[in-house]
């Protein structure tokens, strides 16, 4: 799979369609890497023309910025806003929602405009041109909930993209008691990702995980490495692993698509 960078585009005077930001779990944790693969071959399998950071990529800085460290999260940001910049990138897809939403609302402050989208919404407007057509049919008879990101959703107010890519997979769409708006957070957000828990009597992961399994699904659906993570190990404190997988829409689309 071959997969150009930024500097081997400008070498060749060519701007891509969209620059992929990868981000931290995308690039270098081993279960967000197969979401990350996915999605690429999505994109090389229908012939759009994207670009990379690679080795110029770091971290947007919002783990440092919810964790309240302004200092290091804008000395990140304008890192990347001067490698962005000098490239003359415009539009920006990305699989996280945490990387999503910095890129889309708080960098413009320190100078970092572009249109930001999620992957899922990437992936729908490609399926609305035309350019990326879903055959479901391997998914027929299963039962699939898919679990909303804050970040996404709350925080962007994006809840049909994914829910439309979905309903391509000729799946029954289950949806949990709290959705949307009212979606309960995989415990995972805020950086908290990073953290020993606080005392409470039940992981929050626990909890949003027992509310999935309260509709029997065969799939979770994610859109989010770090929610991908939670309900995971969320799926194995009930012993479910075996019986439910937890999986990214650009996973299922892949995987639909026999890529």
């Amino acid at each position: 799979m071959k997969i150009k960078t930024m500097a081997e585009y400008a070498a060749e005077g060519k701007m891509p369609e969209v620059l992929f930001w990868v981000g931290c779990a995308g690039s270098f944790d081993d279960r967000a890497k197969r979401i990350t693969r996915a999605f690429c071959k999505i994109l090389n399998h229908i012939g759009v023309e994207f670009a990379v950071l690679g080795k110029e990529e770091s971290c947007t800085g919002d783990p440092a910025k919810r964790a309240g460290n302004e200092f290091i999260f804008q000395m990140m940001a304008l890192n990347n806003i001067e490698v962005l910049n000098a490239y003359g990138v415009t539009r920006i897809v990305t699989a996280c929602p945490h990387g999503f939403n910095i890129l889309k609302n708080e960098y413009p402050q320190l100078g970092g405009n572009y249109e930001v989208l999620h992957h899922t919404q990437f992936l729908k407007k490609l399926m609305e041109e035309g350019r990326l057509r879903i055959e479901g049919g391997k998914f027929e008879g299963k039962r699939i909930t898919f679990h909303d990101p804050c970040y996404l959703g709350r925080g962007n107010g994006e809840y049909e993209a994914p829910r439309q890519l979905l309903e391509k997979l000729d799946a029954e769409l289950v949806e949990m008691k709290n959705n949307r708006r009212n979606a309960v957070c995989c415990g995972a957000g805020g950086s908290q990702m990073f953290k020993e828990s606080e005392k409470g009597t039940q992981e929050i992961n626990v909890k949003r995980t027992e509310e999935a399994l309260d509709e029997a699904p065969n799939i979770i659906a994610t859109g989010c490495p770090f929610c991908n993570t939670m309900l995971t190990d969320g799926i194995k404190h009930f012993n479910k692993n075996e019986a439910v997988v937890v999986k990214d829409i650009a996973e299922l689309i892949a995987e639909a698509e026999d890529l």
